[in-house]
């Protein structure tokens, strides 16, 4: 196909070269009408025509020189913009002054007339700056309206009729490889419905549905600063429903040289649309909690852990004390905190809570004053088949820490637990809610003199392991999904969420309770799956299966977060709630966990899980080998 002579073979753009001659063109028009003007439309004298021609000469090589100078021709006339058009006011005015200054000093200096006359320098500046901006912006209508109309372009609708949807409009049509096609703006306020903005409708909210159903609508992209959560999950229900995808725009502070791209433009994640309201908590609390603390963070590389690292950073502490046996996680949490603009002292610890000696060492240096203990074997279906390894962890290593903290005289213990402790159906759960007993009636046995606090919440959102991450590689693998069963459900929160909640309890605490969380509504895997389908742009059925596994050694169809015999009392703040547990005596306790840890080394593991439901009656488990113990059936 062959190639237009004026335009540049490789994208269709007209070359600099043809630029500066429609430029110098211009320059040459405004200077004849110019002239003409002046002249009063009549033919000039014999003797003038040469002092024409030395204006024409003059004006002339002071624009060429300067367009070549600043480069003005050099940008594509189509994606001409703010800047542009200032460059060209500016380097034009620059060349009328230069005018204006030889004109003052030839009249001045050497021969008491104007090189240009100071009338044609000011209509000439006028003249030549309108018709090279109104020609570059017309140049850019035409290409966007007309000729940048390729085939199978999808329409897009924009959720915002404020600035932000303007410029996401424009960034979607000075895109290179555009493909969309805006069809109108939705906007919630009443005063903007009804009214145009660049000649499209803004509609209401309420219109949204009837506009799905008539047009294949390709994305809806929601241009609003902090839209709602709740609005978020409603419009990306309904859209889900059309096969209509929800994109996003970045915060301003994400844009690239404060420019929008349509390719920063992203996709809504299902963590996204799993996330409440943002919790507000206030974080002077918090901040008065931790003023000149040594504060120790064990499991400090886990997701949990490092989270409550990145949170503690924000807070005036007086040391922070990392302790996490995982290497190459914890050579990454170092490098990220030491690119971090918070400079902090923190000391990084490779070692296990569980062993004694090695903390014993630390406690004895460093003289902490709080701990948040977030180091634990969470994995369900590993825990069940090694059951010493969560006794060792989850038991024994918190039972480490809770004792030397009373011994140290440590002020404050926050023992990270999960909801599966509650009633728990298997090991992991019942090891959780053995530390949970420990450190509460270590407690009380010791009036508070170190205050033990226990948060309970259930998944974690982009946590290791977690369902969604887990899901979504499933997903870009071509499937297929598996589901444990079809009515399993999750609680969900997200990370920050979570240590923001644990820092909030510990700083309102008084000892020994048990602070569970406000989860909002439990959540159906199977939906959960499904919307991460669809939200991939496939159809589930065709492009990716979903399988049904079975549920796994000591998993429940559902969590809870409190169990048969306990209740809730409210706290200051709406989302924190105490759980009114069952009090054990530290001494009978104390005595049973000592069994429990003799028995991890006897090489029997249905010894160790009898010792377990022994000291946690709740303990029943499912889908799992120990469910004769529940039964009194021997091995």
């Amino acid at each position: 196909m062959k190639r237009s002579f004026f335009l540049s073979p490789k994208n269709n753009t007209a070359p600099s070269w043809f630029i500066l001659t429609i430029d110098l063109l211009i320059v040459l028009f405004s200077v004849a009408l110019v002239m003409v003007l002046r002249m009063n439309f009549k033919a000039p004298a014999f003797f003038e025509r040469s002092q024409i021609i030395s204006i024409f000469e003059i004006i002339i090589g002071i624009r060429i020189a300067l367009f070549l100078i600043f480069k003005i021709h050099t940008s594509l006339l189509r994606y001409t913009g703010s800047k542009d058009i200032s460059r060209i006011f500016l380097v034009n005015f620059l060349g009328s002054a230069i005018l204006c200054v030889a004109n003052i000093i030839v009249y001045y200096f050497v021969n008491k007339t104007f090189l240009v006359p100071f009338s044609i320098v000011i209509l000439e500046f006028i003249v030549t700056t309108f018709i090279m901006i109104f020609y570059r912006l017309f140049t850019k209508i035409i290409y966007f309206e007309y000729i940048n109309v390729p085939k199978g372009k999808k329409d897009v609708i924009i959720y915002g009729a404020g600035e932000l949807g303007f410029t996401t409009k424009r960034s979607i049509y000075q895109d290179i490889s555009n493909k969309y096609n805006v069809i109108g703006f939705i906007d919630d306020d009443p005063q903007k419905i009804g009214k145009k903005i660049d000649n499209l409708i803004i509609y209401s909210y309420k219109d949204l549905k009837k506009l799905l159903e008539r047009r294949s609508i390709a994305h809806v992209i929601i241009a609003i600063k902090d839209f709602p959560q709740a609005k978020s999950r409603e419009l990306t229900e309904m859209c889900l429903e059309y096969k209509t995808k929800v994109l996003l725009v970045p915060p301003v502070d994400r844009w690239i040289n404060g420019q929008l791209s349509f390719k920063q433009i992203k996709k809504i994640k299902i963590e996204e649309f799993l996330e409440r309201e943002p919790i507000k908590l206030d974080s002077n609390i918090i901040r008065k909690d931790l003023l000149n603390k040594v504060v120790v963070v064990t499991g400090a590389a886990g997701s949990i852990g490092s989270e409550i690292v990145y949170q503690i950073m924000k807070f005036d502490f007086k040391q922070l004390i990392l302790i996490d046996n995982a290497e190459s996680p914890m050579f990454f949490l170092e490098l990220s905190l030491s690119d971090t603009s918070l400079r902090k002292p923190y000391l990084v610890c490779m070692g296990d809570i569980c062993d004694k000696e090695f903390m014993e060492n630390i406690f004895s240096k460093h003289k902490p004053d709080v701990i948040y203990h977030a180091a634990a074997y969470k994995h369900v279906p590993l825990m069940e088949k090694n059951p010493l390894q969560s006794v060792k962890v989850n038991v024994l290593g918190t039972k480490i820490l809770a004792d030397l903290s009373i011994k140290h005289k440590v002020s404050k213990f926050f023992m990270v637990s999960t909801d599966k402790a509650v009633n728990p159906t298997n090991v992991m759960g019942a090891s959780k809610r053995i530390a949970e007993v420990y450190v509460q009636s270590l407690g009380k046995k010791h009036n508070n003199s170190c205050k033990f606090i226990t948060t309970r919440f259930g998944n974690v959102l982009g946590s290791n392991g977690s369902i969604i991450p887990i899901l979504r590689k499933q997903i870009e693998n071509g499937g297929p999904i598996t589901i444990t069963h079809p009515e399993v459900t999750r609680y969900f929160m997200t990370i920050s969420e979570a240590c923001e909640l644990v820092l909030h309890a510990g700083a309102m605490s008084s000892g020994s309770e048990i602070y569970i969380f406000d989860m909002g509504k439990s959540i159906k895997i199977l939906d959960l799956a499904k919307k991460m389908v669809l939200l991939s742009g496939l159809e589930l059925g065709r492009d990716i299966q979903i399988v049904f596994t079975g549920l796994r050694p000591g998993e429940k169809l559902y969590e809870e977060l409190l169990n048969n015999n306990e209740n809730t009392i409210t706290t200051k703040h709406q989302k924190i709630k105490i759980a009114k547990v069952i009090e054990y005596d530290f001494d009978a306790v104390n005595k049973e966990i000592e069994k429990l840890i003799t028995l991890m080394y006897s090489d029997n593991d249905f010894d160790l899980v009898a010792q377990m439901k022994k000291i946690v009656p709740e303990f029943k488990s499912q889908n799992s080998i120990y469910v004769t113990l529940d039964n009194g059936i021997e091995e």
